[in-house]
């Protein structure tokens, strides 16, 4: 990876006045930070500043919305994107988790102001107020049938709702500690969630019962994901044949982002190791990007791409801040990525640059959803950011 590029996180409005400037800085690996400047000298018909930058960066294309900037001495490239809408009224404070549901339609939020809300993704109209948890909700998500809703608390409870009116239908018990994560394993007649307690549980949802303790790691469970295994990954055999309630979990691995430096990997239905790699700091968050291919973020702002096959070395890693690694999520041919200084980018195999989603001024974005070319971002600033890919 290239020296990251930084910019102004209100680059977009600094720029839309006469003369209006905007800082930059590039920052190679074990050298000296460049600083630059960019500097609007004037509007064009078309509503798009007229933009140049200082001595040692290129302004390469600018729009409303987006500006590619360069720096030929690192051989740096970076897209910066500003958000297209931000929903400054969902929530009070800062917002901890949130997802889009598979048609686009609505987004669900959980923040530290206590509340889990269901919204409009277009215009972030309150639909439902989701009341329930008792101490904050850690974790949101909806269900691929775009109508229900999957929530992890504090207060170690699991709850799926129904977002058409807000009940709680169902609530699962039995971990001793604050629930971190969950995945939802094919259509979801199954779920998984990540405790403190150390523990990750398999559940059935028709009947609100533990189908049984998949890891017990005596470490907190930060991240959780669950995806469908390469026919050359052996998986192991269950010990005892599964119960009939377990629906969708063969051929399927269960990654586990753990507090104690750990990435384990194992057999979602054998319920056997795959693989356990240790990393630099803890583990905050884990997603699979193929069948053999998997992205795992820690604390000091490491980014491992590892290969299941091969687990024993990462085929890379990516780091370009220290600050902690929040969210990853896979994204067309590669991922996106958010940090606790406020980064949030995005990586594809067939760009020579990174893509930088700005307007998060030094605040963690915790999480990243996506719906066909928009992205949503949730922040510690209390907003929701939405941005518009096709503006690239």
């Amino acid at each position: 990876m290239a020296a990251p590029l930084r910019i102004q996180s209100d680059w977009a409005q600094a720029l839309r006045k006469d003369e209006g400037e905007a800082w930059l800085s590039c920052h190679p690996p074990g050298k000296p930070s460049l600083y630059g400047s960019l500097t609007c000298q004037g509007i064009g018909l078309d509503g798009i500043p007229e933009v140049t930058a200082s001595e040692g960066f290129i302004v390469n294309e600018i729009n409303k919305k987006s500006i590619h900037i360069s720096c030929p001495k690192e051989s740096a490239s970076a897209k910066f994107l500003a958000p297209y809408t931000t929903f400054s009224r969902i929530h009070t404070k800062s917002i901890t988790c949130l997802d889009i549901s598979s048609g686009g339609g609505l987004g669900v939020s959980s923040s530290t102001d206590g509340t889990m809300k269901i919204w409009q993704a277009s215009n972030g109209e309150l639909r439902r107020v989701l009341e329930g948890h008792v101490f904050d909700v850690n974790c949101c998500r909806f269900f691929p049938s775009g109508l229900v809703v999957l929530s992890g608390g504090m207060d170690a409870q699991l709850k799926i709702w129904s977002a058409e009116d807000a009940s709680c239908v169902v609530t699962f018990k039995g971990h001793k500690g604050g629930i971190l994560d969950t995945a939802i394993v094919d259509r979801g007649r199954n779920v998984v969630s990540g405790s403190r307690d150390g523990t990750a549980r398999l559940w059935d949802c028709g009947r609100s019962a533990c189908l049984g303790v998949l890891a017990d790691c005596g470490s907190s469970i930060n991240g959780v994901a669950v995806g469908a295994a390469d026919n050359s990954i052996n998986l192991g055999s269950p010990e005892q044949m599964p119960s009939e309630r377990e629906v969708g979990t063969e051929a399927k691995m269960l990654l586990l982002a753990r507090e104690d430096k750990k990435l384990q990997c194992l057999g979602l239905q054998s319920r056997q190791p795959v693989f356990l790699f240790i990393g630099s700091d803890a583990f905050n968050c884990c997603t699979f990007l193929s069948g053999f291919l998997l992205l795992a973020g820690t604390q000091d702002g490491n980014i491992y791409q590892l290969d299941v096959r091969s687990p024993g070395a990462p085929v890379r890693v990516i780091h370009r801040s220290g600050a902690p690694v929040l969210s990853l999520l896979s994204f067309r041919d590669g991922f996106i990525a958010s940090q606790g200084d406020g980064s949030c980018f995005i990586v594809q195999q067939d760009l020579d640059y990174v893509t930088e989603l700005t307007g998060a001024d030094c605040d963690p974005v915790y999480k990243v959803a996506t719906w066909e070319k928009q992205i949503y971002t949730c922040c510690r600033d209390g907003l929701v950011r939405r941005y518009q890919l096709s503006d690239l």
